[in-house]
C-alpha cells in the first residue's frame, strides 16, 4: 500500500511577502544605479568644465588675451561658437554684434555668455558649435569686464582682460572688478574674496535653464548680471531652492601666473 504525500504549497499570505522582499531589493537595487549614474554624470561635467578652463588658459597664451564669450540670442541669432564682440570700444551692442575679432576687446556679453566653444577648439559640441554638458545642456562662460588697482589707470571704459594691447599695456597690476561668486543669491557669504574671479564656466545642471520655480539661486546665474552662485547641489526642500549647477571659478593670479611662465608678461 502506497502512502500519499502531501505537498505543501505557498499561501497567499507567504507569496504576498516574497513579492514585496522582491520589489524592495530591486527598487534598493535601481535606487543605488541612479545614484551611480548621477555621481558618473556630474564627474564627467566637472571635467568638462575643467577642461574648459584650460583650454581658456591656452586661448590666453596663444593670443595675449582671454576670449570673448560666444553669443544666443536665439535659434536664428547666436555666434556659432564662436567670440562676440561689439564694433564700438566700450557700451553694449545688442543686435549689433560681430564675430569679427576687435582689438579693443569689448565683448557683447561679458556675463551672460556662452563658452566660445569652436573658437576655443573644446568638444563635444551640439550642431551650433556650442560647448555642452552630459544633458546637452550649453556650457557658459563669462569674464571679467571692468577692472581694478591699476598702476597705471586705463582710461573709462577700457576693457583689460578681453583686449591683447591694453593687457599688455595695463597688464599685470590690475585686478577685476565685477565677477562676483555667491553662496546665494543675496550674497550675504562669499565664495572667494572679491575683485578675485577672472573668469567663470559653468553648466547649468540637469535641468538646464528651466530655472522656474526652482528658486532664487539657480536663477541668479542666468539673470545676465555679474553675480554668480556656487554652492551644495540640493533640491527643492533646501534653502534657496533646487540647485544643480556646477561652477567653476578662475582666479586672476592664476592667469597671471600663467602668462608669466609664458613670457607674455609683464
Amino acid at each position: 500500500m502506497q502512502l500519499r504525500r502531501h505537498v505543501r504549497g505557498f499561501t497567499l499570505t507567504e507569496l504576498a511577502v516574497v513579492l514585496m522582499v522582491v520589489a524592495l531589493v530591486l527598487g534598493g537595487a535601481m535606487m543605488t544605479f541612479s545614484a551611480q549614474v548621477e555621481q558618473r554624470n556630474l564627474a564627467e561635467v566637472q571635467r568638462r568644465l575643467d577642461l574648459a578652463a584650460e583650454a581658456v588658459h591656452a586661448f590666453a597664451i596663444v593670443n595675449r588675451r582671454l576670449p570673448c564669450p560666444a553669443r544666443r540670442t536665439s535659434s536664428a541669432s547666436h555666434s556659432q561658437g564662436l567670440e562676440s564682440f561689439c564694433t564700438t570700444s566700450s557700451g553694449t551692442c545688442a543686435g549689433a554684434e560681430t564675430l569679427t575679432v576687435q582689438g579693443h576687446g569689448n565683448c557683447s556679453n561679458f556675463h551672460d555668455g556662452y563658452l566660445p566653444a569652436v573658437a576655443l577648439g573644446v568638444t563635444p559640441t551640439d550642431s551650433d558649435g556650442f560647448a555642452v554638458d552630459v544633458w546637452g545642456n550649453r556650457l557658459r562662460y563669462a569674464v571679467a569686464r571692468d577692472v581694478t588697482a591699476c598702476a597705471v589707470t586705463p582710461p573709462a571704459g577700457t576693457r583689460v582682460f578681453t583686449s591683447q594691447a591694453n593687457l599688455q599695456t595695463y597688464g599685470i597690476t590690475c585686478r577685476p572688478n565685477d565677477l562676483d561668486v555667491c553662496t546665494s543669491a543675496a550674497c550675504t557669504s562669499r565664495v572667494i574674496s572679491t575683485q578675485t574671479a577672472l573668469l567663470i564656466v559653468y553648466s547649468t545642471g540637469q535641468n538646464g535653464n528651466n530655472t522656474a520655480g526652482y528658486g532664487s539661486d539657480e536663477t541668479e546665474n542666468t539673470d545676465g548680471d555679474a553675480v554668480f552662485v556656487s554652492r551644495t547641489l540640493a533640491s527643492a526642500q533646501s534653502s534657496g531652492g533646487t540647485f544643480d549647477d556646477l561652477v567653476t571659478f578662475v582666479p586672476v593670479g592664476m592667469v597671471y601666473g600663467k602668462l608669466l611662465a609664458a613670457g607674455i608678461l609683464p
